[in-house]
């Protein structure tokens, strides 16, 4: 059966419907894409969208327009601050300063010294009051002063550290050789203490002063004493030229811990030094260029370690970075003496005498350039004294002009002087001397004194 044809119909294509983003939308979103990667170039080239700054402006901007970027945790900000504010050091030694700096700095202290000083004021008088009274027609007057009263004033100003944990602390002997002066310690938190004098050094520019606990109150209510730190003790006789070293101090009795580096320019020097009334010869000193200020007397000289290899205690006036310390080794003795006697005991020969050298040999016709020479100055001539009363010098009746040679048999040179050897030795120790009489070596036997401060 054959179907009639059916007229043709043309049905319209159809196609699936287009969504379409309103214009107003269209150029909002458009930049916030460009935004968004420009942010995300800049951040993973050079870490800046991590930074509060511009996350912050971009996350503002898009809060507008109701869309939220992921947080970031604030762990991450928080340690790029952290980074921004730490100082990385350029070198290991700059390094190595920065740390013994911070590491010693609570044990340097400062110690300020007081005085009772009379406080004046001024009057005034008329020369014509005599003659004509109260009502005298003269107005000139005199000026005059008196007292009234005294006042605790400061006077001066110095350095120290602290050598043991129940506040013992070594200073310079200049700096508190007057009895009628009050010390005060001042630490570099600002906490004060009162100190006392423990003991002046016979021979050396050294002391040793006291401060007490500091008492506190435990978390059980006890009264608890809180130590001190000590600084570690170096070895001085390894010390080489060149070494660098770092001085720390008060300065001007102004500037707490101020610190200055340098090197070690010279050993085994002698120099005459004068403070605070002072006037000392010292031997076997350490030179240094690290600037030592007034003030800095009593400091410690510390090597990168942190390791004190000497006591800052002068300077040349009119030169510039030339400055001497003692070794640390010439007070460790002195130290341990305090700890266990309560005092310094110095051993005592009780001569006066200069070291010979070879223009000495020469200029007087010596017959040896070594030893120690009784009875004369530094320039080879006569002194006024030759021995000290009842010294064990006077008692093996040691005469003018006699060569000491060797002490127990340790030879007297100019760099190992008298002095230096006779510090090995204790009060009472028994020694031989050989010495040079009229051309002729003869010994002695003696017992060592000791020698008050």
């Amino acid at each position: 059966m054959k179907l009639p044809n059916l007229p043709k119909i043309n049905f319209p294509q159809l196609r699936p419907a287009k969504f379409q983003i309103p214009k107003f939308w269209r150029a909002k979103l458009f930049i916030v894409i460009c935004l968004i990667f420009i942010s995300l170039i800049l951040g993973f080239s050079a870490g800046i969208f991590s930074s509060s700054y511009y996350y912050g402006q971009v996350k503002d901007f898009l809060s507008k327009i109701k869309i939220e970027l992921p947080k970031i945790p604030s762990q991450t900000i928080e340690k790029e601050k952290v980074i921004e504010k730490e100082y990385i050091p350029q070198t290991s030694q700059e390094e190595a300063i920065i740390k013994v700096v911070k590491e010693v700095s609570p044990s340097v202290v400062s110690i300020i010294i007081t005085k009772d000083l009379p406080i004046f004021e001024e009057y005034y008088i008329s020369p014509f009051e005599e003659f004509f009274g109260p009502g005298s027609p003269f107005e000139f007057k005199i000026p005059q002063f008196r007292q009234k009263g005294t006042q605790k004033q400061e006077v001066g100003g110095g350095t120290g550290f602290v050598v043991s944990e129940d506040g013992m602390i070594l200073t310079n002997k200049h700096m508190v050789l007057d009895k009628e002066a009050d010390y005060t310690v001042l630490t570099n938190d600002g906490r004060k203490f009162p100190a006392k004098v423990l003991a002046l050094d016979p021979t050396q520019d050294l002391a040793i002063i006291k401060i007490d606990f500091e008492k506190t109150i435990s978390r059980e209510g006890q009264i608890v004493s809180r130590f001190f730190s000590p600084l570690k003790l170096g070895d001085s006789d390894k010390l080489q030229i060149g070494q660098t070293v770092i001085a720390i101090g008060n300065v001007l009795g102004e500037f707490r811990n101020s610190v200055s580096v340098g090197v070690i320019s010279g050993l085994g020097r002698t120099i005459t030094a004068e403070g605070g009334g002072l006037v000392e010869t010292i031997e076997d000193v350490i030179q240094t260029d690290a600037a030592i200020n007034k003030g800095n007397s009593g400091g410690p000289l510390l090597n990168l370690r942190g390791e004190v290899i000497g006591i800052n205690t002068a300077t040349v006036l009119g030169a510039q970075n030339i400055g001497f310390a003692i070794p640390i080794n010439k007070a460790k003795k002195a130290i341990e003496q305090v700890r266990t006697k309560g005092k310094i005991t110095i051993p005592f020969l009780g001569i006066y005498y200069t070291l010979i050298t070879p223009e000495l040999k020469e200029k007087f016709n010596l017959p040896v350039d070594y030893g120690a020479w009784v009875g004369r100055d530094r320039n080879g001539n006569p002194s006024k004294e030759v021995l000290f009363a009842n010294s064990p010098a006077e008692k093996i009746q040691l005469q003018k002009d006699d060569i000491i040679l060797e002490f127990n048999t340790e030879k007297i040179t100019t760099d190992n002087s008298l002095a230096k050897i006779i510090m090995k030795y204790n009060p009472g120790d028994r020694v031989i001397l050989k010495v040079l009489r009229g051309g002729k070596e003869k010994f002695f036997q003696l017992n060592l004194a000791e020698r008050s401060e």
